[in-house]
């Protein structure tokens, strides 16, 4: 059985990922348009009856904007999201559409199992989550402001690693943001910038040399470029003597293009 992740669009301008196996499709976070979403669905082969959930990282608008109507059309489809970050979502949800986790907690949906992990973000309990079946993982760590040993235990045994590379710091902190905002980016509970991704990786080989797939993703529009992103982690790793292409394969979601479809 192969298990697959697609991203739709990822960014601040909206997030949309979708993970599948043979027979079932889930959706992580809906932060862009309804119809760029289901563009995405039909791009990648995706029947809506295959569709069978919608999972939410945490409340901000570019990961919940198509949440009402994604729900309105698709009444079978469950929406999951642990109690904080329902706390915070405006949206008018059927109450037997809505799931509600424990982060930490580990669920199946259909053929995959789902397991929930903390990550450090000024939202109201973000979270990252891990996608296995049958010994293949897919796991996606975006929006959080550091790195800590239970992320990484989450996320060290992926065949497929989503992570987030935000920005360049020296770019940011010369750039027009104001400066509440450049803080904000570069705190605890802002978002990872490209240097903190190559040392995350480089730890993840330092600990287990499996062959894995990085993407790269989240990518600030003002404050970094793929080719930029790249090159950095691709220049932490080979201090390390680590060499994509021989240790990992690594490459770039891009903001508002349908990526690859990437099997496991």
């Amino acid at each position: 059985m192969t298990l697959s992740f697609c991203s739709f669009s990822s960014g601040s301008s909206g997030n949309c990922y979708l993970v599948k196996s043979e027979n079932t499709a889930i959706l992580v976070d809906a932060g862009i348009s309804g119809k760029k979403i289901y563009e995405g669905l039909e791009a990648t082969g995706t029947p809506r009856e295959q569709l069978a959930a919608l999972l939410i990282t945490h409340e901000h608008s570019d990961h919940t904007k198509s949440i009402q109507m994604i729900m309105k059309r698709e009444k079978t489809i469950k929406t999951y999201a642990n109690s904080a970050t329902w706390s915070k979502i405006s949206h008018e949800i059927c109450n037997t559409q809505k799931e509600i986790f424990e982060t930490g907690e580990t669920f199946p949906i259909g053929e995959i199992m789902v397991r929930s992990f903390r990550v450090s973000h000024d939202a109201a309990e973000p979270v990252g989550f891990t996608f296995s079946s049958q010994g293949k993982q897919i796991s996606i760590v975006t929006d959080t402001g550091c790195m800590n040993e239970e992320i990484i235990s989450e996320i060290k045994d992926a065949d497929i690693l989503v992570l987030e590379a935000n920005h360049d710091v020296d770019m940011l902190k010369i750039g027009r943001y104001p400066w509440f905002l450049k803080k904000r980016v570069l705190g605890e509970e802002g978002h990872l910038s490209n240097a903190v991704a190559g040392e995350t990786i480089l730890k993840l080989m330092s600990e287990s040399r499996k062959e894995r797939l990085v993407l790269l993703a989240h990518l600030s529009r003002e404050n970094n470029f793929p080719e930029m992103a790249y090159q950095t982690v691709k220049n932490i790793l080979e201090e390390a003597d680590y060499y994509i292409g021989k240790h990992l394969k690594l490459n770039i979601v891009t903001r508002d293009d349908l990526s690859l479809i990437y099997e496991i």
